[in-house]
């Protein structure tokens, strides 16, 4: 038995492995963070692979319909008009008069309900309805 102990212990030191460590170093990839420097050109590749925007997405003024800008200025003066005649009706003199008006792509139907006065602004290219209702005071 002694033999047996004393011949592992022989094998087993021939077999003998150092192990060495040493310590982990972290060290970014990206160069603006303090990597490697020659890293900069291989992370601008990939980037630009990945990037889906061309320059012909971006928006153009060549491209756009004079028309179309000038239906829209008229729709935003509109809108701005019914704004400044609801402040003027809320502290102002004056007020909004019923009727049915039609200015640009809107439709505005101005009626009086108990409530007050209910304003209704359609818009006619795509459907859409607003409703507002100026209480009386």
């Amino acid at each position: 038995m002694k033999k047996l102990l004393i011949t592992t212990l022989f094998v087993l030191s021939l077999f003998q492995v150092n192990c060495w460590a040493q310590d982990f170093v972290y060290q970014p990839i990206n160069p603006a963070f303090g990597g490697n420097p020659y890293n900069y050109s291989w992370l601008l590749a990939q980037a630009q692979a990945q990037n889906e925007y061309t320059e012909d997405d971006g928006y153009s003024y060549e491209d756009e319909d004079p028309l179309l800008g000038l239906q829209s200025d008229i729709n935003r003066q509109v809108l701005s008009g019914l704004t400044s005649e609801f402040y003027q009706n809320q502290f102002g003199e004056g007020g909004l008069e019923e009727g049915y008006y039609k200015f640009g792509s809107y439709e505005i139907d101005i009626s009086p309900i108990a409530e007050g006065m209910q304003i209704r602004i359609i818009d006619i290219i795509s459907g859409s309805e607003t409703t507002i209702i100026v209480p009386y005071y």
